[in-house]
């Protein structure tokens, strides 16, 4: 994606008040940062964080769909679902690619993922216990990657930016093709509707938590937003989510699980919007720090195809070795 020349940032060995000043108004003036520009080491160390744990995300995220591919009730939903994991298998290496550009190698991501030292979103934590949960992962959880990313679509650090027009575009049909099957079971038998409800009753809080911790308690959002890495707080970014989801549900005829939600006319100034319950964070913090019922089993089997894969980065390796000797004789 990205040209190997391009890896390898400036270093500045003494970030002074004018250096940081100077960057600061190229992010102000909406300028790119580009790999090869001069960036503060908390920048780039920001940029890893978030991008990696993108990618980390997206390469995990095809693990609960993946477990429905066998199962699909048709073999046009079969080849959807085969085509949306290809999809997010291959934004996470649009996002590694982007995330190399900052020095980093893939090789120390990937081990960092499955050591357990980096995290990915908590969402993919939770087990797909029925075909109507595919659909709410594409209507819900693909809904809310959405929200968060068209943003990164206008991030400071180009790379990053760039990549990301690609994968909205396809995350934006990833979040049409749940909310079909979504449709398709709430307007199906009575059987087929209650399917649906189970799943968005299920799948409702944890999409909530997908936005992060409230901004009192993020410790990155600030600093963030200043450098235009982020351009929406963790909160702003969740009222949008449920103002555009609450009609959504209404017109399927299904019902959010938070009795507490109702219209408050003066949300957003002024404009009106949803109130919402309280979410629990107690849970949500308990899923990203390791036990949720499903996050052992995603870094086992992580592990596992990493390690059943080794032959194909060997011998992939090994051509590319072969290829340069060949063109260095020539």
């Amino acid at each position: 994606m990205y040209s190997q020349g391009l890896i390898g940032n400036k270093v500045v060995s003494e970030e002074s008040d004018a250096f940081l000043d100077a960057f600061q108004a190229r992010i102000d003036a909406e300028q790119k940062i580009e790999p090869n520009d001069a960036m503060p080491a908390g920048y780039r160390k920001t940029l890893v964080r978030q991008i990696a744990q993108h990618a980390h995300s997206e390469i995990v995220g095809m693990l609960p769909e993946g477990n429905w591919v066998t199962r699909a009730p048709s073999l046009k939903r079969k080849a959807a679902l085969l085509a949306k994991i290809q999809d997010e298998g291959g934004h996470g290496m649009y996002l590694y690619s982007a995330a190399e550009t900052l020095g980093v190698s893939r090789e120390q991501l990937i081990d960092e993922l499955l050591t357990g030292k980096a995290k990915y979103s908590s969402i993919f934590n939770y087990p797909t216990l029925s075909w109507a949960d595919i659909g709410t992962i594409g209507w819900l959880v693909d809904g809310a990657a959405i929200m968060n990313q068209i943003p990164l679509c206008r991030c400071s650090y180009g790379p990053y930016a760039r990549a990301m027009i690609r994968v909205c575009k396809e995350e934006s049909f990833h979040q049409r093709q749940g909310y079909e099957i979504m449709q398709s079971l709430a307007f199906g038998t009575e059987r087929q509707k209650a399917m649906a409800q189970d799943a968005l009753n299920r799948w409702w809080w944890p999409s909530l938590m997908m936005f992060g911790p409230h901004d009192s308690e993020s410790a990155h959002g600030e600093q963030s937003t200043q450098w235009k890495i982020k351009r929406f707080s963790n909160d702003e970014l969740r009222q949008k989510f449920v103002d555009a989801t609450v009609p959504q549900a209404e017109y399927l005829g299904l019902t959010l699980p938070d009795p507490d939600l109702k219209w408050d006319a003066s949300l957003n100034d002024g404009k009106g919007g949803y109130r919402f319950g309280q979410i629990n964070w107690d849970e949500f913090w308990r899923v990203v720090k390791g036990d949720g019922r499903m996050n052992r089993d995603r870094l086992a089997a992580r592990k596992q195809a990493h390690e059943e894969g080794a032959w194909v980065r060997d011998a992939a390796a090994a051509f590319a070795a072969k290829q340069a000797q060949l063109k260095e004789a020539s």
